[in-house]
């Protein structure tokens, strides 16, 4: 058994974890842009990275690495060092060997970026930069606010975890990410430090898990980037481990930072949970789920606040899964507007479907009615900021 109790420090929770954010000038006015999280001993690391062919420098760096423990992992914001070619694993060398020299506690030292594609790292501030971090600083809030482009608000959670015994261990994460958000992953980058005992394999094969529940259930915008970065740093120094309380809090802070992302999504007014029940299988339950939280249709009728559940039956019929229009049923939330064939709309329904559109937070539940399968996943609307934010992105 174990119980789970909400902690602050986000990445800085977890003994032995270091971060700071600070600014280097790649934002304007001052705003932080570069991060840090450092271990003062060695970490077990696990990843899951972007599906995105065009993938990023960073994360073909790290690939080339191969197995590897580490402790140390710079994060830079305004630039995503992609399409760089050689030249960008190059730069990543030069950065990484310089901060390397200037703190030689550091071992095996992985970037992360992200930004505007196609523009070569600005290698020279970020160098500069570096050399005022100071490696004692334990500021999560700081990290957490550095590594944010579009969003709107920080993300960052941790968890202590208390087994049976009086053992425990700490786990803590902070994410960024508000727009190119598409399960596959969501164009997001996640950080998470934990002082259990965990091996690299077990942590590597949760993570894949734990993925597909979680940042993989979550669109704000049908794009999937270029560096896209789960990235799970363990240190061992809380000597405790529990593979459950792992795995399930793991979950949690995954699934957290998932609709966090989704809630912050650029322009959005709604977080929108998609449950898919009774399809063929649990595959057709996902086809049918992220066919719901990608609809152009869906998320300009969310904006609109329009309970138009025709949209939400075409785009379940246009999806390819096996259905029909005699076992279907809608809700959202707790009304039902449509149930296997019967025609429920009406003039006193309407206005309580209405009602839950104009939440900020609910749930459209479909119910396929051919099998067992099911899938959640999340979404948000779409409207007219989101085209102003990404119109002018470069500006």
């Amino acid at each position: 058994m174990y119980t789970l109790h909400s902690i602050d420090g986000g990445v800085c929770a977890a003994h032995g974890f270091y971060a700071d954010g600070i600014h280097i000038g790649l934002k304007k006015e001052g705003a932080k842009d570069c991060a840090f999280i450092y271990s003062e001993t060695s970490c077990e690391i696990a990843s899951v990275f972007t599906t995105n062919k065009m993938t990023a420098a960073p994360i073909r760096h790290f690939r080339q690495k191969g197995k590897f423990k580490g402790n140390f992992v710079l994060i830079n914001a305004k630039n995503a060092n992609a399409m760089t070619g050689s030249a960008g694993i190059s730069d990543i060398d030069e950065v990484l060997n310089a901060v390397n020299t200037k703190f030689p506690q550091i071992e095996n030292p992985v970037m992360s970026s992200t930004g505007v594609i196609g523009v070569r790292l600005p290698k020279a501030k970020i160098i500069e930069g570096a050399m005022n971090f100071d490696l004692s600083r334990r500021d999560g809030i700081a990290a957490s606010e550095a590594i944010m482009t579009t969003d709107t608000f920080a993300k960052r959670i941790a968890f202590e975890v208390r087994l049976d015994g009086g053992k425990s261990f700490r786990i803590g994460a902070m994410a960024k990410g508000a727009g190119m958000i598409n399960p596959a992953m969501a164009t997001m980058l996640c950080f998470i430090t934990t002082d259990a005992e965990v091996d690299q394999e077990t942590m590597q094969a949760m993570v894949n898990e734990c993925v597909h529940t979680t940042f993989n259930a979550a669109s704000v915008d049908g794009d999937t980037s270029t560096n896209d970065t789960v990235l799970i740093m363990a240190n061992a120094q809380s000597g405790a481990f529990h593979r459950a309380a792992f795995k399930g809090t793991l979950e949690a802070i995954m699934l957290f930072l998932a609709k966090e992302m989704v809630r912050d999504g650029e322009g959005a007014t709604k977080l929108v949970t998609y449950k898919v029940t009774g399809a063929k299988d649990n595959s057709e339950a996902e086809v049918c789920a992220k066919a719901l939280s990608n609809s152009l249709l869906v998320k300009t009728a969310l904006f609109g606040q329009d309970p138009n559940w025709g949209r939400i039956a075409s785009t379940v019929g246009a999806s390819g899964i096996a259905c029909d229009e005699a076992t279907l049923s809608i809700w959202f939330d707790e009304v039902c507007v449509y149930q296997k064939g019967e025609l429920l709309f009406n003039e006193e329904l309407e206005p309580l479907a209405a009602a839950v559109m104009k939440k900020n937070t609910f749930t459209i539940h479909c119910d396929i009615g051919v099998g067992e399968g099911s899938f959640t996943a999340y979404g948000c609307d779409l409207g007219h900021e989101y085209v102003k934010i990404n119109a002018d992105y470069r500006t």
